[in-house]
């Protein structure tokens, strides 16, 4: 290797190495669904045992019945700099009946877009309409965990 060959493989690396700290990140928050913690909830299993095997819920709803809701999000940036950008969305939701059991679980995507209905006695307004499970997930993106 000549001397000047040298030099210029020292600097390209003097030039690559400050950008090795702006290589992106991925970014994992909220409640990540353990499976052998699943194996734990199945239906008919009670509230206490479900707060045992998963914890306390990210939020909890009671429209006709309990609903414990443990939300996850996932979300990468290629450069340090960038906003990050949602990959995936999870929502565990864990539905109980009047005896305080699990009659249903559901687990919910990035894909399953509008889950729930809902009556809204608001008046609209312009921008974007979201479902209940985007804005969850949205509100768990901006909780520091």
């Amino acid at each position: 290797m000549t001397r000047t060959h040298a030099l210029a493989l020292l600097l390209g690396a003097a030039a690559v190495l400050p950008l090795g700290g702006c290589i992106g990140e991925t970014q994992h928050r909220g409640y990540v669904v353990n499976e052998l913690a699943m194996e734990q909830v199945p239906v008919g299993a009670s509230r206490e045992q479900v707060l045992i095997a998963l914890g306390t819920p990210s939020t909890t709803a009671d429209f006709g019945g309990e609903v414990f809701y443990y939300i996850s999000q996932t979300a990468s940036r290629p450069v340090a700099f960038l906003n990050p950008r949602v990959t995936d969305q999870r929502v565990l939701a864990v539905y109980f009946d009047e005896n305080e059991q699990v009659s249903q679980l559901a687990n919910y995507g990035l894909q399953d877009g509008r889950v729930f209905d809902f009556v809204s006695r608001t008046t609209p307004t312009a921008g974007k309409d979201f479902s209940f499970v985007s804005q969850l997930l949205n509100a768990a993106g901006r909780v520091a965990l």
